[in-house]
């Protein structure tokens, strides 16, 4: 094979020539990808390389030396970085293969026709060769590639948390923000393609979340989510556009998790504050109620105990310290049965049925926490103070989960005696 082509060396040089012209030409015209990235005369110079480079690898292989792929790697590398397509680039090498092998045939022809026989074992070490050169491009893309994606996933974290915790961090204040985070959080959007000026919001799931929906946005007609996986759960920011803010509960309904939802917000810079608002709505939402998507807005009550750990404390102490002090049954029977009326807008009949139990024990019960309480359930101000000290109840056992007391067997929850079971209250 070596002096078949030392004999044809010059006339081959030639027909490689030509043939990388008419393999420039052709990939111009039918790729667009190729088109987009290179001239004409840079692609028709890096097709030729590559021809004689084919050529030189079939020569150390007939000598029994491994074929020289550096350069093939490198191409690789470059054309992935570049963003060509995969498919455009092996395409365009099995297209030079083909010409290389037609290249080859008609020199030897051209120089010795009785030659020809010669030529045909030397077929199988081309496209070996010409393999080689492929895995080796193929490889060398795909790793980079990868590198490639990381980096972004990487870049979009960074831009995403410039967002969400705009210039102090997820657990800051709200303050007024400055002029340099407004500008640092218009770049950041920019950069994500979100608009200057829309609706958003922010999603903070639970942390025991198995996390945000994987393989695409969604339907075309949910709202746009960004995700952000932190170590603490996960967090989306949702671009609402024309939706309404309750779509968002649809949006999270197949997962089947705690989230919490913060407000509606107009600027990317405010995008930290709706972050802060509805890591704060996921608190009022205690793992004991199940599933359920909180939206801020329909649980401000809750978030004001939750947003003051020490005066909810002292609420729990102040308005429900007698009951919390009553052994585990009791307590629990209680403030199960206070939280079963409240939800059920005060009907002493409704929170009977959730219960189980005779409407004349949840009134019962009911007597004795005013009693225990000193609160009266038909003062309106009262009223007030019973919901906000049992929000903080509940949020202190989620908080201190080692130390919740026993959930009660739920057989005995349907006993006639009526012994209280939690109220079942549907997945928002």
């Amino acid at each position: 094979m070596e002096r078949i082509i030392e004999e044809i060396r010059e006339d081959l040089s030639r027909r490689i020539a030509v043939a990388a012209d008419r393999l420039a030409d052709r990939t111009l015209a039918e790729d667009p990808a190729y088109a987009a990235l290179l001239g004409r005369a840079e692609l028709r110079e890096r097709i030729h390389h590559a021809l004689r480079q084919a050529v030189e690898g079939l020569l150390r292989t007939s000598r029994g030396l491994p074929v020289e792929l550096s350069e093939a790697r490198a191409v690789g590398t470059l054309r992935a970085e570049q963003g060509l397509p995969l498919a455009s680039l092996l395409r365009t090498h099995r297209r030079g293969g083909r010409l290389l092998w037609q290249s080859l045939t008609e020199a030897v022809t051209a120089h010795d026709r009785a030659a020809l026989p010669r030529l045909l074992p030397g077929a199988t070490a081309l496209w070996d060769v010409l393999d080689q050169m492929t895995d080796a491009m193929t490889e060398s893309y795909r790793r980079a590639e990868a590198a490639h994606g990381d980096r972004d996933r990487e870049r979009r974290a960074a831009l995403l948390d410039v967002l969400l915790d705009g210039g102090d961090g997820p657990s800051a204040p709200a303050a007024e923000v400055s002029a340099a985070e407004v500008s640092a959080a218009e770049a950041a959007a920019a950069q994500l393609g979100l608009p200057e000026r829309g609706r958003f919001t922010v999603v903070v799931l639970a942390a025991d979340a198995p996390g945000p929906p994987a393989g695409g946005p969604g339907a075309a007609s949910a709202p746009r989510v960004l995700w952000r996986v932190r170590a603490d759960g996960e967090i989306g920011l949702v671009e609402l556009g024309h939706h309404p803010l309750e779509s968002v509960r649809e949006l999270l309904a197949p997962l089947g998790v705690r989230a919490g939802v913060g407000p509606v917000v107009t600027a990317p810079a405010e995008v930290a504050r709706a972050h802060r608002l509805a890591a704060l709505a996921l608190r009022t939402a205690p793992e004991s109620e199940g599933p359920r998507t909180a939206l801020l807005d329909e649980r401000l009550p809750a978030a004001l105990v939750a947003a003051q750990a020490e005066l909810a404390g002292r609420l729990r102490q102040v308005v429900l310290g007698p009951v919390l002090a009553l052994p585990a049954q009791d307590r629990r029977t209680l403030l199960t049965t206070l939280g079963t009326w409240l939800a059920c807008h005060g009907s002493t009949t409704d929170a009977a049925q959730r219960l189980y139990c005779h409407r004349n024990t949840v009134s019962n019960r009911l007597r004795r926490l005013e009693q225990l309480t000193g609160r009266s359930l038909s003062d309106p101000r009262q009223v007030v103070e019973l919901t906000l000290a049992h929000s903080a109840v509940l949020q202190r056992v989620e908080a201190e989960p080692a130390t919740r007391p026993a959930a009660p067997d739920p057989r005995a929850a349907r006993t006639p005696g009526g012994t209280v079971r939690r109220s079942p209250r549907r997945p928002a």
